[in-house]
């Protein structure tokens, strides 16, 4: 399968070329950046797309066009960019796979977080990143917010209990579906999150730590894999690993 990176000389485009480069099967086409020649890229079945929310629309929009299908790990996707994104693979007849995380402890951590939802009443998470990351809170902690929300609400719990009368700006977070969501950004860090679960009497804590860049490839090379034989988009890599 002939595949190519836009984003390829950043931090993890650098490191999704080494893993294509590696993988059995998969040949690397392409590997471009910002104002880099595009045209060898038109030999690609798959582009990976690790570049800046300002610029992923438009690579999408180039990929489909052409009948290319995308791995999109870019962060900024909101529900009205996931519908474009939808329109787009349709429209040019191919496959996007876009996904907050494509760690599979991450995604572990977000698919365990979601079954634990229903039985607690109260929630928190926090997520802790590099100080070089762009957008807060990340993907991936308002992905798991979402699904955390969606297992409160087949369970029939109310507003996570919170008394608070009096803070300082930002004291509680930012609130997203009624779920209040920490960002911490510090050097030393790659990408980490905390879900904190409490009733009475005991907590949980579901906690996933990536030390290294490279421990997203495997989901990202499944992705590649899996995306010809999914037309349209695919939110996640969950239903790629067997996960629902």
């Amino acid at each position: 399968m002939k595949v190519a990176v836009f984003g390829a000389r950043g931090r993890m485009g650098s490191e999704v070329v080494r893993a294509v480069e590696a993988a059995e099967g998969l040949e690397l086409v392409a590997a471009v950046d910002a104002g880099d020649d595009r045209t060898a890229v038109e030999a690609a079945e798959v582009v990976v797309d690790f570049t800046h929310p300002d610029a992923v629309i438009d690579n999408i929009a180039w990929c489909t066009e052409r009948g290319i299908n995308v791995v999109v790990g870019t962060t900024g996707f909101t529900a009205e960019r996931l519908d474009r994104v939808r329109e787009l693979a349709e429209a040019g007849g191919a496959g996007a796979v876009v996904a907050s995380n494509f760690s599979i402890g991450a995604v572990l951590m977000m698919h365990f977080s979601a079954q634990a939802a229903r039985f607690f009443e109260s929630v928190e998470v926090i997520e802790l990143h590099h100080p070089n990351k762009v957008d807060a809170p990340s993907g991936t902690s308002v992905s798991t917010v979402g699904k955390i929300a969606a297992g409160r609400a087949e369970a029939g719990l109310g507003p996570v209990p919170d008394a608070t009368a009096q803070s300082l700006p930002g004291a509680r977070g930012a609130e997203v579906e009624g779920i209040h969501l920490h960002s911490v950004r510090l050097r030393g860090l790659i990408a980490h999150q905390e879900v904190l679960f409490g009733g009475e009497g005991e907590t949980l804590t579901i906690r996933h730590d990536s030390l290294d860049r490279v421990s997203f490839m495997p989901g990202v090379i499944a992705a590649v894999r899996a995306v010809p034989s999914r037309p349209g988009l695919t939110v996640g890599i969950e239903s790629i690993l067997g996960l629902g």
